[in-house]
C-alpha cells in the first residue's frame, strides 16, 4: 500500500499531499502520524491539501481525528492550501474542523505553528528544568 511522506523539520511533521485521498490512504496517514509524533515528540503538524480537488465526508473527519490524537499527544495541527471548492464542501457536508487551526499556505501554516512553538519556549525560561527541579 502506498504511504504519504512525513518529514520532519524542528519540531513540526509536515505532510503534503499530492494524491487523491482514499479511505485507507488516510488511516494510514493517521497511523504513521500518530507514531512518528510519539517517537519524535513533535509539537506541531502541518497537513497541506493544496492539491486535494475533492474531499469527502471521510476524509474531512480523518482530518478531525488526526487533529484530535495529535492534540493528545501536545501537538497543534494546521492544514494549509486549502482550496476553496473543498471548504464549501466540508461547510456543505456540516463538517466543523475542530481542533484544527487553518491556513493559506504553507509559510502561513508554519508562522502559526513557530509562534506556538515560540510560545511554549518563553514559558520555559523560568529557572527550572522541565522535570520541575530547580538548578
Amino acid at each position: 500500500m502506498d504511504r504519504i511522506p512525513i518529514l520532519k523539520l524542528g519540531g513540526v511533521l509536515i505532510v503534503t499531499i499530492q494524491v487523491d485521498m482514499h479511505d485507507r490512504l488516510a488511516l494510514a496517514l493517521e497511523e504513521d502520524l500518530t507514531a512518528m509524533i510519539a517517537r519524535t515528540g513533535a509539537r506541531g503538524v502541518l497537513i497541506e491539501i493544496s492539491a486535494l480537488e475533492i474531499v469527502d465526508s471521510f476524509i474531512g473527519r480523518m482530518l478531525v481525528s488526526i487533529a484530535a490524537v495529535s492534540r493528545v499527544l501536545d501537538a497543534e495541527t494546521v492544514v494549509a492550501g486549502m482550496r476553496p471548492a473543498v471548504a464549501i464542501t466540508l461547510v456543505e457536508l456540516g463538517l466543523e474542523l475542530t481542533g484544527i487551526r487553518t491556513a493559506l499556505n504553507v509559510e502561513r501554516g508554519m508562522a502559526l505553528l513557530q509562534a506556538r512553538l515560540s510560545d511554549e519556549d518563553d514559558g520555559d525560561e523560568d529557572g527550572s528544568d522541565r522535570d520541575g527541579l530547580e538548578d
